[in-house]
């Protein structure tokens, strides 16, 4: 009983879906597909861009010791 339940709403969900197949266009095509199946998750682009400014490079203090340390050496003595 739960099969038959299961089939027919499945059944039904790929019913209800737009033919985007259908269209020749590839930028409509993908705009059908985008419309019919919106993402779940945000994309890492759009993810990344509020928290750019909040993100801190743990090398860059450890390459600025390093780059200290290399201005102190002689070379010339």
């Amino acid at each position: 009983m739960l099969a038959a339940a299961l089939a027919t709403s499945t059944t039904a969900a790929f019913a209800a879906e737009p033919n985007c197949r259908a269209i020749e266009s590839t930028s409509a095509r993908l705009s059908c597909y985008d419309a019919a199946f919106p993402p779940k998750m945000p994309r890492p682009a759009e993810a990344r861009i509020g928290s750019s400014s909040d993100y801190k490079d743990p090398f860059l203090a450890e390459e600025a010791r390093t780059a200290a340390k290399l201005k102190n050496i002689c070379r010339g003595c």
